[in-house]
């Protein structure tokens, strides 16, 4: 028995009376308003709608999705490159993180806010960071690799749902 794509007639073409678009396809929204729009997790470029674009975040407070994190020490804006150095204060013993910039959820601007999709211990578990490395190639695949993880196989992963 063959299988019949609920969106297309029985002569397989689109439904005009019901057309939809793969909600995982060709840059729609997840099956659910605010899910998880379609594509590969890129962990080096900013999410389109996280509200990054023309922005200086140096200076913003972090919040992981289990509370604060630290604030902006530094940020790069570079096309498929980009990143958060997030000084953590007395939270990791003053220490420094590096977040890619694809783990950045959205931007509060008026309350100077960078929200990313990550917990504390996820952050805390990832590769110390090294200023002499930051920009060597082997260190990015084994960061970026960290919180690629967490939503799936490289290739194949859908970006994490937005939080707001």
């Amino acid at each position: 028995m063959t299988r019949l794509d609920p969106q297309t007639t029985p002569y397989g073409t689109q439904d005009p009376v019901h057309p939809t678009q793969d909600p995982m396809r060709d840059g729609a929204q997840g099956v659910v308003p605010g899910g998880p729009p379609a594509g590969d997790f890129d962990p080096w470029s900013y999410r389109q709608d996280a509200g990054v674009t023309g922005a200086d975040l140096v200076g913003y407070k972090v919040e992981a999705t289990d509370g604060g994190i630290g604030k902006v020490d530094s940020a790069s804006y570079e096309v498929n490159s980009s990143y958060l150095v997030v000084d953590t204060g007395p939270w990791i013993f003053g220490n420094k993180v590096m977040l890619p910039a694809g783990v950045v959820n959205h931007v509060d601007h008026d309350d100077q806010k960078v929200y990313v999709n990550k917990d504390k211990a996820h952050i805390k578990a990832a590769p110390e960071f090294d200023p002499d490395r930051h920009h060597d190639p082997a260190y990015r695949e084994k960061l970026g690799g960290h919180y690629g993880d967490s939503y799936g196989s490289p290739g194949t992963t859908a970006l994490p749902p937005q939080i707001m």
